[in-house]
């Protein structure tokens, strides 16, 4: 019998396992709901800026029969906070979110202050890794990062930004390279605090938004920058992108990720069809899992699974009012072979 993350890893590894494995990576993917927080009287906002408190609710989302792994943070704003962006921590049933940028203009990206992995929460974050390595075993740790083009769109005005990757196109470049840099560095320290896979969420880079050209060249660049500073030895990564994907396969197959992850806008079969000879990721509806019922997750877990999913999980992050039984039927799915 596997551990969850012997399977995993034999996934990654493109081996043929008994099933497919269910996670939730955390970050944009968050998995905390108020049904899991009541269950062990573990809250958010508070567990954001506590280690052992995080770490209590990753451990709850295995222990409760919810995922196979472990997954922090349980937002997208880490990043962008530790830069300077001022941002509301949410409450029970809200994530935290932007509300204030650092700067403008590209070109005024020597106003962001790096990121220090030791301190704020980024430390909170690592601090839960380690807790979490050292507390357990046989289940995944999955360190999660808001993608390059997600941070820098987190920092300063969205519509700007994408203006000015035309406009002031060199020096766009240079702040992404600096946005890139400290992805690296908080992505590094994830892994030296021991975790095993690290998800990159970059729902802002999106080929819809960028198109074709700008896809690859600022998306798929910056996120291969980012890939190839991470890489060591048995530590896996998973890209995950929103939005459609047929004007973008070729260049979404160009990004150096062991795991590819989509919306569930996009049809997992359309993207086997597409994506042969790549590890995919996805994407039972989370509108679904809030608002349908146990039968019906377990519809779109199967059709996801039938579709060429490798590794099953929720499209996106999950509404914090979804219900325990409603997310748990992912994983029933697939352990009673329906």
């Amino acid at each position: 019998m596997l551990t969850p993350k012997e399977r995993l890893k034999a996934i990654f590894e493109g081996q043929k396992v008994d099933r497919p494995v269910c996670i939730c990576p955390g970050g944009m993917m968050n998995m905390i709901t108020t049904d899991l927080m009541d269950q062990i009287q573990v809250f958010l906002p508070e567990a954001h800026h506590d280690a052992r408190q995080m770490a209590e609710l990753a451990k709850a989302v295995y222990e409760q029969g919810c995922f196979e792994n472990y997954g922090v943070p349980f937002c997208m704003t880490v990043e962008a906070e530790e830069m300077g962006a001022k941002v509301d921590m949410g409450t029970k049933v809200y994530e935290p979110h932007v509300v204030e940028y650092v700067m403008d203009s590209v070109s005024d990206y020597e106003k962001l202050t790096p990121v220090d992995v030791t301190k704020g929460r980024a430390g909170v974050v690592t601090d839960a890794i380690r807790i979490l390595k050292e507390e357990t075993s046989g289940v995944p740790i999955v360190g999660n990062l808001t993608g390059p083009m997600s941070t820098a769109s987190s920092v300063m005005e969205p519509v700007n930004f994408y203006k000015e990757l035309r406009k002031k196109n060199k020096q766009a470049h240079d702040y992404m390279d600096f946005i890139t840099d400290q992805l690296i560095a908080f992505g590094r320290a994830q892994i030296e605090a021991g975790a095993d896979i690290i998800a990159i969420s970059d729902p802002s880079g999106t080929g819809e938004i960028l198109g074709p050209k700008f896809f690859k060249e600022f998306a798929v660049t910056y996120l291969n920058k980012l890939l190839d500073g991470l890489k060591k030895e048995n530590v896996g990564t998973i890209v995950h992108i929103c939005g459609q994907m047929h004007s973008v396969y070729k260049e979404i197959n160009e990004v150096h990720s062991d795991v590819l992850s989509f919306d569930s806008v996009v049809p997992m079969k359309e993207a086997r069809a597409n994506l042969k000879d790549r590890v995919l990721m996805g994407n039972v509806s989370t509108y679904a899992i809030e608002f349908g019922d146990p039968d019906r997750v377990k519809m779109l877990t199967t059709s996801c699974r039938r579709g060429g999913a490798d590794i099953i999980s929720p499209a996106c992050g999950l509404g914090m009012k979804s219900p325990l039984t409603n997310v748990q039927a992912i994983l029933e799915c697939l352990t009673e072979g329906v």
